[in-house]
């Protein structure tokens, strides 16, 4: 008789309790991954395609960037990201990046593998320029005009890359920095017609990495 009605109380006690209120959601997790589009060295912007499990999105304009939480989640749409995030989650690794690379163009005269005395000149400071960034990598590039065939063409512009080479070598440039090359008339700086002698395509394009 005693322990039924203790159970009786207990029954009622339960049916008058208020209900726990439900648990708050979990918070929202931050993006694992961040992708951030930037001009190339040279200011060109290409486009850049995101794509995980969930979806992908697609970068078009400099500074803009996709977020994903996870692999199971589609990255968020495109959106400028503030250059202060910039600086706070890309700032060491916009440090570590190499200098542009220094772009010189020397001209020849007229069917031979002489410099004029403009491009001579400049030497020097292409000379600076590997010794300053300790260049492993500078490339000297030879083309020429249209005038006459395309076979000799070919042989003078390479021809115009070792002299420039050579001239980089008697100067103290170490030669195996240099990568040597050629394109003939294959690579105009100035488009022409066959059989047109232009001065600016008479030329050597020296890069400093």
């Amino acid at each position: 008789m005693r322990a039924g009605l203790v159970l009786g109380v207990a029954l009622v006690l339960a049916a008058c309790a208020t209900p726990p209120p439900p648990p708050p959601p979990p918070p929202a997790r931050p993006p694992a991954n961040i992708v951030l589009l930037l001009p190339d060295q040279s200011g060109k912007v290409g486009r850049l395609t995101v794509t995980n499990e969930g979806g992908s999105s697609t970068l078009k304009a400099a500074g803009t960037a996709t977020r994903a939480a996870d692999a199971q989640t589609a990255p968020t749409e495109p959106a400028p990201m503030p250059a202060g995030e910039v600086s706070a989650v890309f700032g060491d690794a916009l440090k570590a990046l190499p200098p542009p690379p220094l772009h010189f163009v020397l001209y020849f005269e007229n069917a031979t593998s002489e410099l004029t005395a403009a491009s001579r000149a400049e030497l020097p400071a292409i000379v600076a320029a590997i010794r300053e960034r300790a260049s492993a990598d500078t490339s000297v590039v030879g083309h020429a005009d249209t005038a006459g065939d395309a076979t000799k063409n070919l042989d003078l512009s390479l021809a115009r890359a070792r002299a420039v080479a050579a001239l980089l070598t008697a100067a103290g440039v170490d030669p195996a920095v240099l990568e040597i090359t050629s394109h003939g008339e294959g690579n105009l700086l100035v488009p022409t017609a066959d059989n047109v002698p232009e001065p600016r395509n008479r030329r050597v394009e020296v890069t400093v990495r």
